[in-house]
């Protein structure tokens, strides 16, 4: 399982990295992507849009289900990425080069409430069991 150690991770599977600007790049990780399987839609949140932690901010479809995305942090969006559109499976192939969007934190030291990459390791393994 690809779990990188530089990203923080929430317990619905999304991954949060700090950028130097200050802002946050999101995504899902490898272990979602992989329980999805073969993406073929994603809807995500427009730059304006102001997310709440932990609430339903994007949609992503699969051949076999439909997941909410939420938010790790709140804040502003500041950028979609729009490549997805034509190619959302480009998430199966990268989970984490394939970012979802970009957002401006209102608290950015919330960002390390979030578990690291032992303890998502952890979660994702009792979840498994």
């Amino acid at each position: 399982m690809n779990i990188p150690a530089e990203l923080r991770y929430t317990r619905s599977h999304e991954w949060a990295r700090l950028d130097a600007d200050g802002s946050i790049t999101i995504g899902i990780s490898d272990h979602a992507q992989q329980m999805l399987g073969d993406i073929v839609f994603v809807e995500m949140p427009a730059a304006g849009r102001h997310l709440e932690a932990g609430k339903e901010c994007a949609v992503i479809e699969s051949v076999k289900a439909a997941a909410d995305i939420y938010a790790p942090v709140s804040g502003e969006v500041i950028e979609a990425n729009a490549a997805l559109a034509d190619t959302p499976q480009s998430i199966n192939a990268d989970a984490y080069g394939a970012w979802l969007f970009k957002l401006r934190p209102d608290e950015p030291g919330k960002l390390e409430a979030l578990l690291d990459a032992k303890a998502y390791a952890g979660h994702v393994e009792s979840e498994e069991h």
